[in-house]
């Protein structure tokens, strides 16, 4: 009897303990917790169907591509301005999800578009900013974080806004570091949930990977501002502006074209590697010890006759894209590092005028639905039965059919046969 009191006892214990035991919402995940932790998978997200933004995807279009992206695995997306209606409908749908289902997990990096003063014309001013866009698109920000802080996690301060190449509108690390300290002061005075993390999301070089035009004192403030460094790298690009990294070597030319793309990606990825090492090391070399996490990472399947397609570099192909997406996936979440991918769904409006331009085909599901090569063994697994895009159900490109799949992997330049 005496035992049976102690059991019934114990029970008893264990029941109010495990009542009283702290739960996590998800109303408490903050970024640090999703950040680097490979169950909460991130991508690159555009919504957009059509050959122009003028028109916006609706919110059951969103609804629908949230619970393909979250049959992925995928829960932290990553937007890119909020001027257009896309995003605050984005956040709705989220919540709208959340309401219906509330185990339906989706988090979002919020960016902010940051331009320099006469952006987008022949006189950029890269030393100013445009100060009433910029005022603008970072008051969005703020409003639609304290509107959805369950869903806004991550605030980016502008998109490749200060790597030189952006020609049309990039500005210094001047103008960066003044919206992020303007959010941070914001969280101190609880103006912005307090948990939530600021970074800005740039190329590796504006990070400090780059030459010493980068390197100045404002941007080791900014490496001190930031809660986080959300970098940017692009091998895919490379395979034409450095294509010595890519082409062909000399003791490789006898392979075969599927051998020589096998060995073209794992260089790839070697590639993308040493970029974020290029910055991790000048982040270190100024004494900063922020985490770093990659930003976008991509790589396209269509170029046509572009530097990427037949006659140029030969990159674009879904196989490669598979094994890009693959390579990156596996290297960061063993290192704990968070990827968002660019990016979950083509976008036609990028380059509307060229259907074959490499910008429209990053995507890894097609506008209409066709899973890339990257998900077929999902579609095998049945994660996207029942959901569809369209009006399409997610089905395999080429219909499946491998063979037919790599009757289209271009074959990559060699070295010796290919003026530098």
């Amino acid at each position: 009897m005496k035992n049976i009191k102690s059991t019934i006892l114990l029970i008893i214990l264990s029941v109010i303990m495990f009542s009283c035991a702290p739960t996590v919402t998800n109303k408490e995940i903050s970024a640090k917790d999703i950040l680097g932790n490979p169950a909460y998978l991130a991508i690159s997200y555009g919504g957009y169907r059509d050959n122009t933004r003028e028109i916006q995807p609706t919110i059951n279009e969103l609804k629908e591509d949230m619970r393909i992206l979250n049959a992925m695995g995928i829960k932290v997306l990553r937007t890119y301005n909020t001027k257009l209606k896309q995003t605050s409908n984005l956040l709705e749908a989220i919540s709208q999800l959340k309401k219906e289902d509330s185990n339906f997990e989706m988090y979002v990096m919020l960016g902010a578009w940051i331009d320099c003063e006469n952006a987008w014309t022949d006189n950029p001013n890269h030393n100013a900013e445009d100060v009433v866009a910029n005022t603008s698109e970072i008051e969005r920000a703020i409003a639609l974080t304290n509107q959805y802080p369950d869903i806004v996690k991550i605030i980016a301060v502008g998109n490749e806004a200060m790597v030189h190449w952006a020609s049309s509108f990039y500005v210094s690390p001047t103008i960066i570091l003044k919206w992020v300290n303007h959010l941070q002061d914001l969280k101190k005075t609880k103006k912005l949930p307090s948990d939530l993390w600021i970074t800005s999301s740039d190329n590796f070089a504006s990070w400090g990977g780059g030459d010493d035009s980068y390197h100045n004192e404002d941007l080791t403030k900014l490496l001190n501002a930031v809660d986080y460094v959300s970098l940017h790298t692009y091998p895919f690009h490379s395979s034409h502006y450095d294509s010595n990294y890519w082409k062909v070597p000399e003791n490789e030319e006898n392979l075969m074209v599927i051998e020589k793309s096998d060995a073209a990606m794992l260089r790839a990825k070697n590639y993308a590697i040493a970029e974020y090492e290029s910055a991790a090391k000048y982040i270190k070399n100024v004494g900063v010890d922020k985490p770093i996490h990659i930003g976008e990472t991509g790589w396209a399947t269509v170029a046509g006759k572009s530097h990427y397609g037949s006659t140029g570099s030969g990159a674009a192909d879904e196989y490669k894209e598979k094994l890009f997406h693959d390579h990156m996936r596996s290297w960061t979440n063993s290192v704990g590092m968070s990827c968002f991918y660019f990016e979950a769904f083509d976008e036609n409006w990028k380059d509307a005028q060229n259907p074959l331009g490499s910008e429209n085909h990053f995507g890894l599901i097609t506008i209409d639905g066709k899973a890339k090569y990257a998900l077929w063994d999902l579609v095998d697994k049945g994660v996207f039965k029942g959901l569809t895009r369209n009006g399409n159900e997610i089905s395999k490109s080429y219909n499946g059919d491998e063979e037919l799949l790599l009757n289209y992997l271009l074959e990559i330049p060699s070295k010796s046969n290919l003026e530098e």
